[in-house]
């Protein structure tokens, strides 16, 4: 099994070019990771900031940019020099334990996001369109075929429709700033810091939420191993210069995408008195009422865009965390529908119960949960950055190191106070219920900081141990020749594909006439699943007759030889007879099947191979 990150299109662009096409080559992944930075979820939390508290925002903005900036570079590095993503690397440094909440974590920052994405999606389409919500919801689910699509196409093909996606954009907005002509003086006041509490408070840690993206972390660190690059002191060194300029252009274009999102709430709605725009649908009618019609227009154009862009790196980020965390593979259809029924269903639960108007609300609320988890991709990041064991000659400079642990700990604190205020508030206004918050949500909040505080301390304690892990399957030892393994009893899995003479053949030559052999067949049809060993319909009596032949034709061969049969599922039915007649050794054959075919019918073999303990042999 292949262990790269994101190994169907690891190393997969060249950069051996010369001038500015060798810059041009590594372009790209920052591009990715900015749509992160200016998704639904952005404009949910800088609506409702430049809405409420007009420019005094923007500074939170330009610091969560400033340390993106920061952190992205580190992810850049860490893939670049160790040649694991961030999740891979915490798999090999951390306690299972320990990965298992850590991959829950991420799972849960992961579903957060994609629920923006959905959200943003289904407001643009009704914004545009007129399209219900809760039909727009509903067919964000079948934008996992455009996912799969590009994927085909290669990684420059996903990139350049992002990039595009990302140009719409940035021209949509560039004339939404034209339409609504904001006072410049008012906005440079912005960037002077002020002090935060309440709303303000929960509202600035929603921005730095949907600004520094625990996903984008994982992410960059795997989009940057697509470049093959020359592993010398030299190759990595280019590489991590070049792809800074990446980070940097991309990540500063974001910051500008949201700034201007904040610009246009505070000089739309703050000015003009409408104080409390948390929804972007509100927005839209209030540019409409007060700018005309192209204003919406341009609106919803740039929300469908940043929905479907962020929402296709979503997925690969999700595919990442879940084969570096738990060195799970699955199809990328699978994780892609996983990921986006995770996030549909508390949409359309919100819908339903609460009605269109409390998805601003669940947008903001999202943002907060990826805050939330940021602290704990945060702090390994940094730890792998400033191992220099394994960084050597890349370990990050005191003074970066410095700042890195700056933003980890203005991230942490500001999470803390958050979770701390909203525990003391709930807890008041409960009333005879507060026992539930003391039972349930104190409990996972003191379980949580526990975790951060040990992945934090963890290592310090470890980075001396001179044997560390190797991710996934460790070093490889040196290879003693022995006799050749025999096997006693061979099963033989028959399907009746017209295969049947290559793997008999495949499975005498393992076992010779010293082994013993179990023809085994499933019968699948519907009596057989309902009946059992007591069906006796036509299917039945066929392939039993047909396995004895074959039986036969082995045994005057002078082979030793018998056959099973099994009804109903083919992998839980071919396990049990395995262990039943204590076989060795199985043959199968491999269905064959292509495509959508695959999904459907060629689903025993991948099953078998996760239920049998024994060696497993596929005849194609």
């Amino acid at each position: 099994m292949k262990t790269e990150s994101l190994s169907e299109v690891h190393s997969t662009v060249k950069t051996d070019k010369k001038g500015w096409r060798k810059i041009l080559a590594f372009i790209g992944p920052a591009y990715l990771v900015s749509v992160g930075y200016m998704d639904p979820g952005n404009w949910a939390t800088d609506i409702a900031g430049g809405s409420e508290f007009g420019y005094k925002l923007i500074w939170v903005l330009l610091m969560s940019n400033l340390i993106a900036l920061l952190l992205q570079s580190l992810s850049a590095r860490l893939g670049i020099v160790r040649g694991m993503d961030l999740a891979q690397a915490s798999k090999n440094a951390y306690p299972k334990w320990a990965n298992i909440p850590l991959y829950i974590l991420a799972e849960i920052a992961i579903a957060a996001c994609d629920l923006a994405e959905i959200i943003g999606m289904a407001i643009g389409l009704n914004l545009l369109f007129g399209l219900p919500l809760i039909w727009g919801v509903s067919l964000t689910a079948l934008d996992t075929v455009l996912l799969l699509f590009l994927m085909n196409k290669g990684m420059r093909t996903m990139e350049a429709f992002i990039v595009s996606l990302v140009f719409i954009i940035g021209l949509s907005f560039f004339a939404e700033m034209v339409i609504v002509s904001p006072v410049y003086g008012d906005v440079i006041k912005g960037f002077v810091p002020s002090n935060l509490s309440g709303n303000a408070l929960y509202i600035a840690i929603g921005i730095i939420g949907a600004t520094v993206m625990p996903h984008n972390l994982y992410l960059h660190s795997s989009l940057v191993q697509t470049r093959k690059i020359d592993r010398s002191s030299k190759g990595l060194k280019a590489a991590i210069r070049f792809n800074f300029f990446d980070s940097t252009i991309a990540l500063n274009l974001a910051f500008l995408v949201n700034a201007t999102i904040l610009i246009l709430a505070a000089a739309a709605f703050y000015v003009n008195g409408y104080f409390h725009v948390a929804e972007i649908q509100d927005a839209s009618k209030l540019l409409e009422k007060l700018f005309g019609k192209a204003a919406p227009t341009f609106f919803a154009i740039a929300l469908i865009a940043a929905g479907q862009s962020s929402t296709i790196t979503g997925t690969l980020a999700g595919q990442i965390v879940m084969e570096g965390h738990l060195n799970l593979r699955i199809q990328p259809w699978l994780r892609r529908l996983i990921t986006r029924l995770l996030a549909i269903i508390p949409a359309l639960f919100t819908i339903i119960y609460f009605g269109d108007g409390a998805l601003g609300s669940l947008l903001v609320l999202s943002q907060v949960v990826l805050s939330l988890q940021l602290g704990f991709a945060v702090i390994p990041l940094i730890h792998f950055n400033s191992d220099r064991k394994v960084m050597k000659e890349f370990t990050i400079k005191l003074w970066v190191k410095i700042l890195a642990w700056l933003s980890a700990a203005v991230i942490v604190y500001l999470n803390i106070k958050l979770v701390v205020d909203e525990i003391t508030s709930w807890v008041k206004s409960a009333g005879d219920n507060r026992i539930y918050i003391y039972t349930l949500v104190v409990p996972i909040a003191i379980a949580a900081l526990v975790l951060l505080a040990f992945i934090f301390v963890y290592p310090f304690f470890t980075s001396s141990k001179k044997k560390k892990k190797q991710w996934p399957h460790g070093k490889a030892e040196a290879f003693q020749l022995n006799e050749p393994v025999k096997y006693k009893h061979i099963g033989i899995a028959i399907d009746f594909s017209g295969n049947e003479q290559k793997i008999i053949q495949n499975a005498l030559s393992q076992g010779g006439k010293s082994a013993s052999y179990t023809l085994i067949h499933v019968v699948e049809s519907a009596a057989a699943r309902y009946h059992g060993d007591k069906s006796m319909d036509y299917e039945t009596q066929l392939d039993a007759a047909n396995l004895e032949a074959y039986q036969k034709s082995l045994e005057e061969l002078g082979y030793s030889a018998d056959s099973q049969i099994g009804f109903g599922d083919p992998a839980s039915e071919i396990s049990k007879l395995i262990a039943k007649n204590d076989i060795d050794f199985l043959v199968v054959g491999s269905h064959g099947h292509k495509r959508v075919k695959d999904m459907v019918y060629g689903t025993t073999v991948d099953s078998l191979r996760h239920s049998i303990q024994i060696p497993l042999l596929i005849v194609t």
